[in-house]
């Protein structure tokens, strides 16, 4: 398969900048351990330093309702994007365990996301993505 050469992460709109930020971080973790050939080389300084290699393709980090991220999983999902969904019941417990059980309670169509990632063809991706607005 062609590797990714676009990803990004659309955050619900409505959360606080704490609860945004900590969504895309838990998404972006996910998606560097699904797809580890999106770390770039590492970066060294002038000192010889080596930095740890971050993704040299970016993350577009986008917002939009949480109508819109539902129809987003679903597009991507049909376009064959591999899709990193975080439902909101992950912000409402720090037990993953908990998490895991209510997520198991609730009917797939009825779940709701703070965040969702796409990683996949630019092509595709972009036109899923095209009307979203740069986070905040």
């Amino acid at each position: 398969p062609t590797p990714p050469n676009r990803c990004v992460i659309v955050i619900d709109q409505a959360l606080p900048a704490g609860r945004a930020a900590n969504a895309a971080a838990v998404i972006a973790l996910t998606i560097g351990a699904r797809h580890p050939v999106l770390v770039g080389e590492p970066l060294i300084d002038a000192s010889g330093f080596h930095h740890p290699g971050l993704i040299p393709i970016g993350i577009a980090v986008l917002t939009g309702s949480q109508r819109e991220l539902s129809e987003i999983r679903q597009k991507g999902l049909s376009a064959g994007c591999d899709v990193i969904d975080f439902p909101v019941e992950g912000q409402q417990t720090k037990n993953y365990q908990f998490f895991r059980e209510a997520v198991s309670a609730i009917e797939p169509e009825a779940l709701s996301y703070v965040g969702v990632a796409l990683v996949g063809q630019k092509k595709v991706i972009s036109k899923i993505v095209a009307d979203l607005t740069l986070l905040n």
